[in-house]
């Protein structure tokens, strides 16, 4: 389904949010369960998109999947265009997309299944022929003020580690797919939140 600015997007309110969460830049290392917890009694706001996209006091949810080889020696990237025209030409190592209202089913189940169902639906949008058996681990969000377009959202970053990429086949919006290898990412020119992820995600963080 492509995005439209009509689309229903999953929103906190910013002062709801833990303080260390909403500074300038932030890469919050954070079990999933301690971060579930966190979000309890948390208010859920389904707000149009074209309208929270200018609006600071909401931060909303993206799921940022990032793909790598098994041992992490290389991630999956590529060039942005697609619908956010403020990140067009920077490099990415991050899947996903917002939350959408119909990823509730119309039934009444946990933000946690919300979230990982919205996260499921945008990986399967831009992916062909992914694995059926990769698990997305949760490593903590990422957070930027320093940008129009990290000023109203908050990232949930996600690690696939693949032991075979042959059956990885990139959609059309990951314009310019390639491998690259992971210790040379950053002599790319990444986008933030990209950066603040692979700082997340690095082995002596573990």
């Amino acid at each position: 389904m492509s995005p439209t600015a009509d689309e229903n997007v999953l929103c906190f309110l910013r002062t709801d949010l833990p303080d260390e969460w909403i500074v300038e830049l932030a890469a919050v290392k954070i079990q999933e369960e301690a971060f579930w917890n966190c979000l309890e009694g948390v208010p859920c706001h389904w707000r149009i998109r074209r309208t929270v996209e200018k609006d600071p006091l909401y931060k909303q949810v993206i799921p940022y999947v990032i793909v790598q080889t098994f041992g992490g020696e290389c991630t999956a990237c590529y060039r942005r265009k697609g619908t956010e025209k403020r990140l067009h030409d920077l490099w990415s190592v991050g899947i996903g997309g917002h939350i959408n209202d119909c990823d509730c089913n119309g039934d009444d189940t946990s933000l946690q299944t919300i979230v990982n169902r919205g996260m499921a639906r945008e990986v399967d949008e831009e992916v062909r022929l992914l694995p059926p058996d990769i698990t997305a681990v949760f490593h903590g969000i990422i957070n930027e003020e320093k940008t129009p377009v990290g000023l109203v959202h908050l990232g949930l970053v996600y690690r696939i580690l693949l032991s075979d990429t042959t059956g990885f086949k990139p959609g059309s919006e990951l314009n310019a797919f390639r491998w690259m290898e992971t210790d040379r990412l950053f002599e790319q020119r990444l986008e933030l939140w990209s950066r603040l992820a692979l700082r997340l995600i690095d082995e002596e963080w573990d």
